[in-house]
Protein backbone atom coordinates (compact mmCIF):
# COMPACT_ATOMS: atom_id res chain seq x y z
CA UNK A 1 0.00 0.00 0.00
CA UNK A 2 2.70 2.23 0.82
CA UNK A 3 4.73 1.46 -2.30
CA UNK A 4 1.81 2.34 -4.00
CA UNK A 5 0.73 5.45 -2.38
CA UNK A 6 4.43 6.71 -2.81
CA UNK A 7 4.62 5.24 -6.48
CA UNK A 8 1.36 7.56 -7.31
CA UNK A 9 2.94 10.63 -5.10
CA UNK A 10 5.74 10.70 -7.45
CA UNK A 11 4.05 10.32 -10.69
CA UNK A 12 1.55 13.59 -9.73
CA UNK A 13 5.12 15.43 -8.82
CA UNK A 14 6.48 14.48 -11.80
CA UNK A 15 2.88 15.58 -13.65
CA UNK A 16 3.03 18.44 -12.09
CA UNK A 17 6.48 19.71 -12.95
CA UNK A 18 5.77 18.91 -16.71
CA UNK A 19 2.61 20.75 -16.85
CA UNK A 20 4.96 24.00 -14.84
CA UNK A 21 7.34 23.52 -17.79
CA UNK A 22 5.38 23.36 -20.31
CA UNK A 23 2.84 26.43 -19.01
CA UNK A 24 6.02 28.62 -19.44
CA UNK A 25 7.28 27.63 -22.39
CA UNK A 26 4.16 27.16 -24.64
CA UNK A 27 2.44 29.90 -22.42
CA UNK A 28 5.22 32.29 -21.41
CA UNK A 29 8.20 32.14 -23.71
CA UNK A 30 6.74 31.02 -26.89
CA UNK A 31 4.45 33.98 -27.05
CA UNK A 32 6.86 36.75 -25.89
CA UNK A 33 9.17 35.24 -28.51
CA UNK A 34 7.16 35.75 -31.46
CA UNK A 35 5.84 39.09 -30.51
CA UNK A 36 9.30 40.06 -29.95
CA UNK A 37 9.80 38.56 -33.67
CA UNK A 38 6.43 40.50 -35.12
CA UNK A 39 7.35 43.51 -33.59
CA UNK A 40 11.13 43.72 -34.41
CA UNK A 41 10.23 42.38 -38.18
CA UNK A 42 7.15 43.13 -39.05
CA UNK A 43 5.83 46.36 -36.46
CA UNK A 44 3.29 47.38 -39.21
CA UNK A 45 1.70 44.33 -39.62
CA UNK A 46 1.58 43.08 -36.36
CA UNK A 47 -0.35 45.88 -34.85
CA UNK A 48 -3.12 45.25 -37.96
CA UNK A 49 -1.50 48.04 -40.59
CA UNK A 50 -3.27 51.16 -39.36
CA UNK A 51 -2.80 54.04 -41.60
CA UNK A 52 -2.90 57.29 -39.88
CA UNK A 53 -3.57 60.53 -41.84
CA UNK A 54 -3.60 64.27 -40.88
CA UNK A 55 -1.72 63.24 -37.40
CA UNK A 56 -4.33 60.80 -36.48
CA UNK A 57 -4.94 57.11 -37.30
CA UNK A 58 -8.07 56.61 -39.93
CA UNK A 59 -8.51 52.95 -40.67
CA UNK A 60 -6.72 49.72 -41.34
CA UNK A 61 -5.16 48.43 -44.75
CA UNK A 62 -6.58 45.19 -44.13
CA UNK A 63 -10.06 46.51 -43.43
CA UNK A 64 -12.65 48.17 -45.06
CA UNK A 65 -15.05 50.88 -44.27
CA UNK A 66 -18.04 53.11 -45.45
CA UNK A 67 -17.40 56.39 -46.91
CA UNK A 68 -21.19 58.09 -46.35
CA UNK A 69 -22.44 61.51 -46.22
CA UNK A 70 -21.65 62.67 -42.63
CA UNK A 71 -24.59 61.52 -40.69
CA UNK A 72 -26.51 58.95 -43.71
CA UNK A 73 -26.02 55.52 -44.59
CA UNK A 74 -25.51 57.06 -47.99
CA UNK A 75 -22.67 56.75 -50.52
CA UNK A 76 -20.66 60.05 -50.50
CA UNK A 77 -19.57 60.97 -53.73
CA UNK A 78 -16.72 62.70 -53.14
CA UNK A 79 -15.06 59.29 -52.50
CA UNK A 80 -14.41 55.90 -54.21
CA UNK A 81 -16.53 53.64 -52.29
CA UNK A 82 -15.75 50.25 -51.94
CA UNK A 83 -17.19 46.68 -52.30
CA UNK A 84 -20.89 45.66 -50.02
CA UNK A 85 -20.36 44.62 -46.95
CA UNK A 86 -22.96 42.21 -45.43
CA UNK A 87 -21.36 43.19 -41.93
CA UNK A 88 -21.07 47.09 -42.41
CA UNK A 89 -17.57 46.23 -42.19
CA UNK A 90 -17.78 44.83 -38.76
CA UNK A 91 -14.39 42.91 -38.37
CA UNK A 92 -16.69 41.42 -35.47
CA UNK A 93 -18.75 40.07 -37.84
CA UNK A 94 -16.97 38.94 -41.00
CA UNK A 95 -18.64 36.47 -42.83
CA UNK A 96 -21.19 36.65 -46.56
CA UNK A 97 -24.63 36.47 -46.62
CA UNK A 98 -24.13 32.70 -47.61
CA UNK A 99 -26.92 33.10 -50.17
CA UNK A 100 -26.59 31.15 -53.10
CA UNK A 101 -25.61 32.50 -56.72
CA UNK A 102 -29.21 31.44 -57.79
CA UNK A 103 -31.00 32.53 -54.74
CA UNK A 104 -33.57 34.45 -55.58
CA UNK A 105 -32.94 36.76 -52.30
CA UNK A 106 -29.01 37.45 -53.91
CA UNK A 107 -30.16 38.00 -57.67
CA UNK A 108 -32.27 40.66 -56.41
CA UNK A 109 -30.33 42.41 -54.31
CA UNK A 110 -27.27 41.82 -56.90
CA UNK A 111 -29.79 43.45 -59.49
CA UNK A 112 -31.10 46.46 -57.10
CA UNK A 113 -27.10 46.99 -56.19
CA UNK A 114 -26.19 46.91 -59.97
CA UNK A 115 -29.32 50.03 -60.50
CA UNK A 116 -27.92 52.04 -57.77
CA UNK A 117 -24.38 51.91 -58.03
CA UNK A 118 -24.69 52.55 -62.30
CA UNK A 119 -27.16 55.46 -61.13
CA UNK A 120 -24.59 56.91 -58.44
CA UNK A 121 -21.75 56.95 -60.75
CA UNK A 122 -23.36 58.09 -64.17
CA UNK A 123 -22.56 54.69 -66.29
CA UNK A 124 -24.72 51.94 -68.00
CA UNK A 125 -25.59 49.18 -65.78
CA UNK A 126 -23.73 46.65 -68.38
CA UNK A 127 -20.33 49.07 -67.13
CA UNK A 128 -20.89 47.49 -63.67
CA UNK A 129 -18.02 44.99 -62.66
CA UNK A 130 -19.00 42.35 -60.22
CA UNK A 131 -17.22 43.48 -57.09
CA UNK A 132 -19.16 46.60 -57.42
CA UNK A 133 -22.41 44.83 -56.18
CA UNK A 134 -21.50 41.36 -54.42
CA UNK A 135 -19.49 41.24 -51.08
CA UNK A 136 -16.54 39.33 -50.38
CA UNK A 137 -16.28 36.10 -48.06
CA UNK A 138 -15.06 37.98 -45.45
CA UNK A 139 -17.50 41.05 -45.82
CA UNK A 140 -14.56 43.75 -45.09
CA UNK A 141 -12.98 43.69 -47.97
CA UNK A 142 -10.25 46.91 -48.15
CA UNK A 143 -9.65 46.36 -51.94
CA UNK A 144 -11.62 47.28 -55.38
CA UNK A 145 -10.71 46.37 -58.99
CA UNK A 146 -9.12 48.28 -61.24
CA UNK A 147 -12.60 48.36 -63.17
CA UNK A 148 -14.49 49.70 -60.12
CA UNK A 149 -11.77 52.37 -59.57
CA UNK A 150 -12.11 53.37 -62.52
CA UNK A 151 -15.77 53.24 -62.75
CA UNK A 152 -15.82 55.88 -60.19
CA UNK A 153 -13.12 58.21 -61.68
CA UNK A 154 -15.60 60.92 -63.12
CA UNK A 155 -18.01 60.89 -60.45
CA UNK A 156 -14.94 61.35 -57.93
CA UNK A 157 -13.40 63.90 -60.32
CA UNK A 158 -16.91 66.32 -60.73
CA UNK A 159 -17.78 66.02 -57.16
CA UNK A 160 -14.23 67.17 -56.04
CA UNK A 161 -13.79 69.76 -58.80
CA UNK A 162 -11.00 67.83 -60.38
CA UNK A 163 -9.79 66.62 -63.58
CA UNK A 164 -10.54 63.57 -64.41
CA UNK A 165 -7.24 62.52 -65.81
CA UNK A 166 -5.76 64.09 -62.49
CA UNK A 167 -7.99 61.52 -60.29
CA UNK A 168 -7.30 58.32 -62.99
CA UNK A 169 -4.01 59.17 -62.33
CA UNK A 170 -4.30 58.32 -58.80
CA UNK A 171 -6.01 55.37 -59.63
CA UNK A 172 -3.56 53.89 -61.75
CA UNK A 173 -0.70 54.64 -59.42
CA UNK A 174 -2.08 52.79 -56.27
CA UNK A 175 -3.50 49.70 -58.66
CA UNK A 176 -1.17 46.88 -57.25
CA UNK A 177 -0.57 43.90 -59.29
CA UNK A 178 -1.18 40.09 -58.28
CA UNK A 179 1.20 39.28 -55.40
CA UNK A 180 4.10 37.58 -56.40
CA UNK A 181 3.20 38.33 -59.75
CA UNK A 182 1.17 35.20 -60.37
CA UNK A 183 -1.49 35.32 -57.04
CA UNK A 184 -4.71 37.16 -56.84
CA UNK A 185 -6.09 39.28 -58.69
CA UNK A 186 -5.43 43.19 -59.36
CA UNK A 187 -6.46 45.43 -56.68
CA UNK A 188 -6.91 49.22 -55.91
CA UNK A 189 -6.89 49.74 -51.61
CA UNK A 190 -9.72 52.02 -50.95
CA UNK A 191 -8.16 54.23 -48.10
CA UNK A 192 -5.09 54.27 -49.34
CA UNK A 193 -6.35 55.93 -53.00
CA UNK A 194 -8.80 58.29 -50.55
CA UNK A 195 -6.10 59.71 -48.54
CA UNK A 196 -4.46 60.26 -51.51
CA UNK A 197 -7.54 61.58 -53.20
CA UNK A 198 -8.14 64.22 -50.03
CA UNK A 199 -4.69 65.52 -50.36
CA UNK A 200 -5.14 66.35 -54.28
CA UNK A 201 -8.07 67.70 -53.46
CA UNK A 202 -6.30 70.07 -50.92
CA UNK A 203 -3.65 71.17 -52.94
CA UNK A 204 -6.12 72.18 -55.83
Amino acid sequence: MNNSVANTGRLAWAALRMLLVLTVVTGILYPLAVTGIAQAFFHDKANGSVVEAGGKEVGSQLIGQRWDLPGTDKPDPTWFQGRPSNSGYDPLATGSSQLGASDPRLVKAVKAAKRQVAEFNGVPESKVPVDAVTGSASAIDPDISPAYADLQVQRVARANGLTAARVQKLVDDHTQGRTAGFLGEPRVNVLDLNIALKELADQS
